[in-house]
């Protein structure tokens, strides 16, 4: 850049030293005012050679000032350098740019985007498998054969409880039985094995009947498929042995131990000789009542025909709805021939059928219309009012008990003709007592006085029926 100013700093000298310097503005200013949009128009002679030379210079200006464009520097019509604020662009910037410089192309990427280092290939291409080199320092003949397989380790006394006891858990709520049998079975038990009847036979003396059942069936599932024969027998002869220590979170251990026993063996995954193997050695005073009940038991199912299918009670959402309305109905008979409030209450319990609770109440309605005996009213209003007073039937489920009644009043009424007199007086009872609200009160129906002939039409009769 330096050489290119030097030769225009002696072209300028060159021309300064050709004319004199008077001369020079006055012909300079002429030739200005010859020239018009850069054309040149007719002018005196003697100055044509002087405008070729200044045409002459201004070319050369202009193709160094085109040149030095990108550098940043330019040069004004009198010479001075100007400094530009355009910034100056690096000649790699044209080799970083991926287009194509051909104007080719449409900008894809090439061998779409299979092509360069690092990549793994083109979408669907398929490799083949590595060849083995056997001058490979680290090949080991002895690895081609090998089978890889997922090792599971064994589970110890603290890993197995924390493990199965989640299951057995879940399974009280779920009830089926393949997905136990599923998750032990992708679990390696080991040693443990025999100790999976021990741990469900001991979280279900804790729990409900329903769940004692379920313990039966799960215990039947299991023998077979992930339990054998020697692991149930192996687990029930150590609940016997710990049975003074469930005694003390189970008050009722021994009877419900014997009734685990008895449906084992009547489930042939426990074997008969079982109880008769205990004959004479048994110290424990807890261990000689769980066998006497389990004996009982058998002897009374070959005597009596005792089905051990129903010893526990199936649990309540599991039960038939006949077969609930059929307890309820037992449950209000014996109630009103005892009069024990509290005995209903714990049996209604048993039941475990709290979303059922209406069916109870509806029940109990019925028989009051049906009894038409004031007796019955008294003795099923003091045990609603019971019950809903220790929350086991709920405001709710009394409710709908109650509705369920007002909208079968219709069909009640052909068997029994009273019965809207009858359930007027029971619920204006109820709602004395407090059992229900006003609004239940309220909805209760009522038929009013028939009348074949209206007293005001005449004499004309009623054909319409009410």
């Amino acid at each position: 850049r330096q050489v290119k100013l030097r030769q225009t700093e002696r072209e300028t000298d060159y021309l300064s030293d050709s004319f004199p310097s008077g001369d020079e503005d006055n012909t300079f200013t002429g030739n200005v005012n010859n020239e018009i949009n850069g054309n040149w128009i007719s002018a005196p002679t003697g100055s044509i050679h002087e405008a070729r030379l200044k045409a002459k210079v201004k070319r050369r200006l202009r193709k160094n000032s085109s040149r030095d464009s990108g550098r940043g520097d330019s040069l004004s019509d009198n010479g001075d350098v100007v400094r530009s604020v355009v910034p100056p662009t690096s000649p790699k910037g044209k080799l970083l740019n991926r287009r194509s410089r051909m104007g080719k192309g449409r900008g894809l990427p090439k061998k779409g985007g299979a092509g360069g280092k690092g990549v793994w290939g083109s979408p669907g291409e398929v490799y083949d498998e590595d060849e083995v080199d056997v001058k490979d320092p680290n090949y080991d003949a002895e690895q081609e054969n090998c089978v890889y397989e997922t090792v599971v380790l064994p589970l110890d006394g603290e890993t197995f409880e924390k493990t199965v006891t989640p299951i057995v858990q879940e399974y009280f709520e779920h009830g089926d039985a393949n997905e136990v049998a599923e998750l032990l079975a992708e679990l390696n038990l080991g040693s443990m094995r025999g100790d999976v009847p021990m741990l469900a036979v001991s979280l279900a003396l804790e729990a409900k009947a329903s769940h004692r059942e379920l313990t039966s069936r799960l215990l039947s599932e299991l023998c077979g498929r992930v339990l054998t024969a020697a692991d149930v027998e192996a687990s029930f002869h150590k609940l016997l042995k710990e049975l003074p220590d469930l005694v003390l979170d189970a008050p009722g251990a021994p009877q419900m131990l014997g009734q685990f026993i008895a449906r084992a063996v009547a489930d042939n995954i426990l074997p008969k000789s079982f109880i008769d193997g205990y004959k004479g050695r048994v110290d424990s005073e807890y261990a000689r009542s769980a066998l006497d009940r389990a004996a009982v038991l058998l002897r009374m199912s070959r005597w009596t025909g005792l089905r051990f299918d129903s010893l526990w009670g199936s649990g309540g959402g599991q039960r038939p709805v006949n077969q609930l309305i059929k307890e309820v109905n037992l449950l209000l008979k014996e109630f009103l021939l005892s009069g024990d409030t509290v005995e209903a209450e714990r049996c209604l319990r048993e039941l475990e059928v709290p979303h059922f609770h209406h069916e109870f109440v509806y029940e109990a309605v019925i028989m009051v219309l049906e009894s038409k005996g004031d007796r019955t009213l008294q003795m099923i209003l003091q045990l609603l009012k019971s019950l809903c007073a220790s929350t086991v039937i709920t405001v709710d489920q009394l409710r709908r008990g109650f509705e369920r009644v007002y909208l079968d009043m219709a069909d009640l009424s052909i068997d029994v003709p009273c019965a809207y007199s009858l359930l007027e007086q029971f619920v204006e009872q109820s709602f004395n007592a407090g059992v229900i609200d006003k609004k239940l009160r309220d909805l209760c129906p009522c038929r009013g006085r028939k009348r074949f002939i209206s007293e005001g039409d005449g004499g004309r009769l009623k054909l319409s029926s009410y």
